[in-house]
């Protein structure tokens, strides 16, 4: 049974989500079509800069992408913190690049402005409060990168239809062990399908785009100053902007379109998220490069098609770090998709979920336990 999509994304649960989208039918619509002989590799690069352009207008950061020939990968950071740190023109400005928005509100950007009655104000920042809590969303980040890319897919082909099948599939990611499997195995993907030989050749990834820059643009953290570092007593992740006139939240996905493509093509790209060895910045992913390019460089050759059951005789500094088994991981971290449900973490973790949401039982402890090598009743 599907379940619904506000108990999968949770933001009091976990910032980190796994997301994958798949062409419909698995049809090899962003790749060469070996039926029809087409090739459409270039739609790779299309998803890949459109996922990255859209991260630099939402409130969301990409930590790791694979663009494969049906689908595509995305481990993602939803930060609802800095969406509410935006004043309500910010907001309303980032919304419009994606969206023609109302009157009131292309209004409200421009120098007609000052001729706005209290009323019109009244909606602009109604609105400003709407759009807040979807730029932090989830589902609109890829509402509207599925749609751009559907829409620009068929007028290409010169068809109508759906491209995409029918929602994206999202895993939380509860914990740091849960993070580093997602991320490798999204960064892994053409090695482990045969595609590419190593790290470098893997295209429309995120390793590969980060090992094609030099390593210290790639480490450095560039924290925002506003952005605070981690503190136990920060406020909740979750908050709720609701406008207060019903009759302007009805209204407001009917009145909108989105942008034409030439506008969404010109949004810039947004640097992928930087890793933070320290652990103290909210920005950062909690591991160092060095130790994230040594892991992932020992797991390429190890699930190679051509090479594998390779283990290295030594454990990689990071599964050390987390006390994890090289060999569990290994014979685990290429199946998270179908070995979890719509949870990875460490058995606790899972545990701790599956009490909050109340439910008997989240798919994915055994293998947790498993791969991870962690007491079942290690929270209780």
């Amino acid at each position: 049974m599907t379940q619904p999509r506000a108990s999968q994304i949770c933001l009091e649960d976990t910032p980190w989500y796994h997301v994958v989208s798949r062409c419909v039918r698995r049809a090899f619509l962003c790749g060469r079509d070996s039926v029809t002989g087409n090739d459409y590799e270039h739609r790779r690069g299309w998803i890949e800069e459109r996922a990255l352009g859209l991260a630099s207008v939402f409130a969301i950061d990409v930590a790791a992408y694979a663009v494969m020939s049906n689908h595509y990968h995305l481990v993602l950071r939803v930060d609802a913190q800095r969406s509410r740190r935006w004043d309500d023109r910010e907001v309303l400005s980032r919304w419009t690049r994606l969206f023609s928005g109302p009157e009131v509100v292309q209004r409200y950007l421009s120098e007609a402005r000052e001729t706005l009655s209290a009323a019109e104000v009244a909606s602009a920042e109604a609105y400003a409060d709407e759009y807040r809590g979807r730029l932090h969303d989830l589902s609109w980040f890829m509402r509207v990168l599925n749609e751009s890319i559907a829409r620009r897919a068929n007028a290409e082909d010169k068809v109508r239809g759906r491209f995409w099948e029918g929602r994206f599939k999202s895993q939380a990611l509860l914990d740091e062990q849960a993070l580093l499997a997602a991320m490798s195995y999204v960064d892994l993907n053409p090695i482990r399908a045969g595609v590419c030989e190593g790290l470098e050749d893997s295209m429309h990834t995120s390793i590969a785009r980060r090992l094609s820059q030099r390593q210290e643009e790639a480490t450095a953290i560039q924290v925002d100053e506003a952005l605070p570092e981690r503190e136990d007593d920060r406020p909740p992740l979750l908050h709720k902007n609701t406008p207060t006139d019903p009759a302007i939240i009805s209204g407001i996905f009917n009145s909108e379109i989105l942008r034409e493509e030439r506008v969404l093509r010109s949004l810039q790209p947004a640097p992928l998220m930087p890793f933070d060895g320290t652990g103290r910045f909210e920005a950062g992913i909690p591991f160092s490069w060095p130790d994230y390019v040594e892991l992932t460089q020992t797991l390429g050759r190890c699930v190679h098609p051509t090479k594998r059951g390779r283990i290295p005789e030594g454990t990689p500094k990071l599964l050390k770090r987390l006390g994890i088994g090289t060999e569990a991981f290994i014979a685990h971290a290429f199946d998270l998709f179908h070995s979890f449900g719509s949870a990875i973490g460490v058995p606790a973790s899972l545990v701790d979920l599956a009490a909050r949401r109340q439910c008997q039982y989240l798919r994915g402890i055994r293998t947790a336990r498993d791969m991870f090598g962690q007491d079942l009743l290690a929270a209780s």
